[in-house]
């Protein structure tokens, strides 16, 4: 199972950037879909996940009305766009699937399978 996120870089404040985690090796489609982020010095903070089926999405509130989470069955791509970005987004944004059906996150919840990073620079 792979699950490669890409898209990042780095992005003025205010500007906007798509994130991609392409997964393989796994039936996407049954798979509810997490973005985290990680700052340096920081915990791993959850960002936005989605269900199965697109219809369910949940975000923390940090990115509300900034960030929509969807996906690609067809294509096995999440996605993560991002606008208005602001220097606290910087981090390294990193995707993870797992088969609860449950977009909501806890503290110690566990995920089947995480993916690597890209980062995410956003310049005041």
């Amino acid at each position: 199972v792979q699950l490669q996120a890409f898209g990042g870089g780095l992005v003025q404040a205010g500007g906007s950037l798509r994130l991609s985690c392409a997964a393989s090796g796994l039936a996407f489609s049954i798979y509810t879909m997490t973005w985290f982020r990680q700052a340096p010095g920081k915990e791993r903070e959850f960002v936005a996940a989605i269900d199965w089926s697109d219809s369910v999405t949940r975000y923390t509130n940090p990115v509300k009305g900034r960030f929509t989470i969807s996906r690609d069955n067809a294509e096995n791509t999440l996605y993560l766009q991002m606008s208005s970005l602001k220097p606290e987004d910087t981090a390294l944004y990193y995707c993870a699937a797992d088969r609860t059906g449950d977009t909501y996150y806890y503290r110690g919840r566990t995920y089947d399978y995480w993916g690597q990073g890209t980062q995410v620079t956003v310049s005041s």
